[in-house]
């Protein structure tokens, strides 16, 4: 009996060191560091790049007017094709002119009438004039004679401003392509009423060349003022128009910066001018605008070291003790696959470029130095 107790009791304490061994393995294992993350890190350097900045664009008019009567009458002639180009001064639409052809041979005659008038009070005040020579008139009488005189002057001047106003109408009667550009689909028909100022006949507009509006952040002002200034100094494709993947044929140049910027949205428009020789940019047409752009010193990396974070990205930037951090940066135009960085890195830091998926803040890496590279 004593010595099955014994014995029990020594395979108790042979359990209990056993356990207590294995828990002072568990407690050094958990206490080591995790292992080095292997990964391939690249060195930043500083270089020349040139690549594209794009801008979401609109093509606009130089010059588009909505062309409205300034009489009312009715449609009598539409003197073009729908979506033509027009020249300056050519006829589009007639509105029914007799009415106003009526008032303007009235308005003759009553100058007509006025001269005659004239003619008299002239002949009167001469006459009167005379006989006030010959103290054969009384003074009072000529007066009268010069007021009636005057009166007539003025009546035939208020006729003849009379036969401009209705001639005027009559001129208005008829409406003329202010200038070269192409019309657009005739809002009316033949026969069709139309009111002074309110109806809208159509709308022209300028189409070569044409114009595209781009807004740009006010920081760039600068440099679009020297861009700017180079234009018209030879061939220059600074300025490329893209359709959905196509590049227009023809490259712009600048031809205005707006007078203030938008402080709602900090951005200037910048207008530029394309040539439109085979009519093949429409008015109201969207597209983006590349602008070459080349940078001495720029900071290219590849896209494959950067990690995204609730939209903001990262790279993890190698310390002297193989650990890593993250640092966040502003990233700029994409170059094939790599990334343009501005004000981030700087020249001679590591940064990883392989194996960022497995670290964090502050994980130990393990340098693969045969894939080590230089930019």
């Amino acid at each position: 009996m004593f010595r099955t107790i014994k014995n029990y009791t020594a395979i108790i304490l042979l359990i209990l060191l056993a356990s207590c061994g294995s828990k002072s393995a568990q407690q050094q294992q958990m206490m080591q560091p995790p292992p080095a993350v292997p990964v391939t890190v690249q060195t930043v350097t500083t270089g020349k790049a040139t690549y594209y900045d794009q801008y979401p664009a609109t093509v606009t008019a130089l010059n588009q007017v909505e062309l409205r009567p300034q009489v009312s009458g009715y449609i009598t002639g539409i003197f073009f094709k729908d979506g033509n180009k027009v020249k300056k001064g050519q006829k589009l639409y007639s509105i029914d002119q007799q009415q106003y052809q009526a008032n303007y041979q009235q308005a003759l005659a009553n100058v007509a009438v006025q001269q005659t008038n004239l003619v008299k009070a002239q002949k009167d005040a001469d006459r009167y004039h005379e006989l006030e020579k010959q103290d054969a008139i009384a003074k009072q009488q000529v007066d009268y004679a010069d007021a009636a005189l005057a009166a007539a002057q003025k009546q035939v001047e208020a006729a003849q401003a009379n036969v401009r106003a209705v001639q005027t109408a009559v001129r208005y009667s008829t409406i003329y392509a202010p200038f070269d550009g192409t019309i657009g689909i005739s809002q009316v028909k033949m026969g069709a009423p139309v009111s002074a100022g309110q109806t809208v006949l159509n709308t022209i507009s300028s189409d070569n060349p044409v114009a595209v509006d781009i807004a740009v952040d006010q920081k760039l002002i600068y440099r679009f003022s020297q861009l700017k200034e180079q234009a018209g100094k030879g061939s220059d494709s600074t300025f490329r128009l893209v359709f959905s993947g196509d590049v227009y044929q023809y490259p712009g140049k600048i031809y205005l910066i707006d007078r203030a910027v938008n402080p709602q949205t900090g951005t200037i428009i910048v207008r530029l001018l394309f040539p439109n020789n085979k009519s093949m940019l429409k008015v109201g047409m969207t597209g983006t605008v590349r602008v070459l752009n080349h940078a001495n010193n720029a900071v290219l990396i590849p896209y494959k070291a950067v990690t995204e974070q609730l939209g903001e990205f990262f790279v993890y930037v190698v310390n002297d003790s193989n650990k890593v951090s993250q640092r966040e940066v502003a990233l700029g135009t994409p170059i094939g696959t790599n990334i343009i960085v501005k004000d981030s890195l700087h020249e001679g830091e590591k940064i990883v470029i392989q194996g960022v998926q497995n670290l964090r803040e502050g994980s130990a890496i393990k340098i693969d130095s045969s894939a080590m590279t230089n930019h």
